[in-house]
């Protein structure tokens, strides 16, 4: 009875784990979620009946995930789906990625879940952990990449926007030393010419007199 019980305990504390494991590879991995998409629309029920040792594990999907169980899920009767296989298979199948593999599962039920469940196992496994951790790195590393080159092309710019300014600067403070000294200059004639105007006039001033005075 303590042995069943530790088998049971031990059983669903990696159950746990497992369960854990799908959720993050669910939520790296959009090719998983597609194929876990139409068995978690028919609230798809499969029995994992391992071999040595000897094992009955129910996976349920559902738009939350992958829930793992010991027991069949209250409600139901029976399972959608039946697998027979010995746990090495099973670990083939999740470490190799290999169509050949999921095809030497004993699968029995509906034909199109069935299939559904196989494709699901075709994208599932370690190496599809991996691969999806790869994606994000890289498409991290892409993004600060991007994000460096964004930066030094803003500095850059605003570089180039300060120079033409600058420049604009210079050009208009040349521009406006050059009307200084066109108004100075303008200011000059003008006097000079205020003051001719009035030497004329006093001149011909003092050349009427002269002419009424004769």
């Amino acid at each position: 009875m303590k042995r069943t019980s530790l088998s049971h305990s031990l059983l669903n504390i990696i159950l746990v784990f497992i369960e854990s494991a799908l959720t993050l590879l669910l939520r790296l991995d959009p090719a998983l979620r597609r194929a876990a998409y139409p068995l978690a629309k028919r609230d798809t029920v499969v029995c994992l009946r391992l071999y040595l040792p000897h094992t009955e594990v129910y996976a349920t999907f559902s738009y939350k995930g992958v829930l793992l169980d010991a027991t069949l899920p209250s409600g139901r009767t029976e399972p959608d789906v039946i697998i027979n296989a010995y746990s090495i298979q099973v670990l083939n199948v999740l470490t190799s990625h290999n169509e050949a593999q999921v095809n030497k599962l004993q699968m029995r039920g509906d034909a199109l879940q069935v299939d559904l469940v196989k494709n699901f196992l075709l994208q599932l496994g370690l190496a599809s952990l991996v691969q999806s951790l790869l994606r994000k790195v890289k498409g991290s590393n892409k993004r600060d990449a991007e994000d460096g080159e964004t930066r030094e092309q803003k500095t850059e710019d605003y570089k180039l926007r300060i120079s033409e300014q600058q420049t604009q600067i210079s050009t208009l403070s040349t521009k406006n030393r050059e009307l200084e000294t066109t108004v100075k200059e303008l200011q000059s004639k003008q006097k000079t010419l205020m003051i001719g105007l009035g030497i004329m006039t006093l001149i011909a001033l003092v050349a009427i007199v002269g002419w009424l005075m004769n």
